[in-house]
């Protein structure tokens, strides 16, 4: 749908917006906004995953091998993994000194940012921001130990590829994500089926997965399904690309760059 901001006025040129649907986590929300209305988008939004704090049995561990000096590389695949670290800490500083003895990895680059907001150093940053990204980036990594800082639905291909190589892999579950409900989704849904919504933009599989079980919940998901695939898809990353598939959605726009302003930039430049 277009949405017509200046319409019938003499010598004036239509000014049309494409309607996004943003579900990204409520602490990305505003940012993602701005972000799109600045690249010309409408948009609506209803976030479909949200991150709560937790600390497995692993986190102990975790902290400990890093303050004895026993770790190689520590892998950080998101912000919200940094943050979630340095909240549950009782000395984020000593932390931080021990951790920069180590090769830090971000997975890219807004997990960068968190990084370096809190005067950690990036050694490594992936070509391509996936879990498969960075398996295929690192070297020489046989017998190092490796620590991983992430979601309880972190991609099982990371830990996977790193033990293959020869690494001794350790991960904690620093913050987990949940499906959140409130009146923003029954709005979205709504514009979804009265075909108000042109582009849909899935950032993770786990959006994917509560997207359609929200769907599926309020009997729509066929029928939604359907009008998607009339529409334009767009997903960072490939497992995301492929979550979507196997719903039998077709996707349209993946970014080459894992980043939500890549994936707005495609969006503008295909036209979708």
């Amino acid at each position: 749908m277009w949405l017509n901001s200046i319409t019938n006025l003499p010598g004036k040129k239509e000014i049309t917006m494409k309607v996004i649907a943003i579900m990204r986590p409520a602490s990305y929300l505003a940012e993602s906004v701005k972000l799109a209305h600045s690249m010309g988008f409408a948009v609506v939004t209803a976030p479909m995953i949200d991150v709560v704090d937790k600390t497995d049995a692993n986190f102990f561990g975790f902290v400990e091998r890093i303050m004895k000096g026993e770790v190689d590389y520590v892998i950080f695949t998101s912000a919200n993994g940094v943050e979630f670290t340095l909240l549950k800490l009782d000395d984020p500083e000593g932390f931080i000194e021990q951790l920069n003895k180590t090769h830090v990895v971000a997975i890219g680059p807004e997990t960068e940012k968190a990084l370096l907001k809190n005067k950690i150093r990036v050694g490594i940053i992936p070509e391509s921001y996936s879990s498969q990204g960075l398996v295929e980036h690192v070297t020489g990594v046989e017998a190092a130990v490796i620590e991983i800082a992430r979601s309880s639905h972190g991609a099982p291909e990371l830990i996977d590829g790193l033990r293959k190589k020869g690494a001794i892999v350790h991960e904690t579950q620093v913050y987990q994500i949940i499906s959140p409900r409130d009146e923003r989704h029954a709005v979205l849904m709504k514009k979804a089926l009265a075909g108000e919504v042109d582009i849909f933009a899935f950032t993770s599989s786990m959006m994917v997965r509560n997207f359609m079980a929200l769907a599926d919940e309020m009997g729509m998901k066929d029928e939604l399904v359907g009008i998607m695939n009339e529409k334009t898809v767009a997903a960072i990353g490939k497992p995301t690309a492929d979550t979507l598939s196997g719903y039998g959605v077709n996707v349209k726009v993946i970014p080459e760059r894992y980043t939500f302003e890549e994936l707005l930039r495609e969006c503008r430049e295909h036209d979708c």
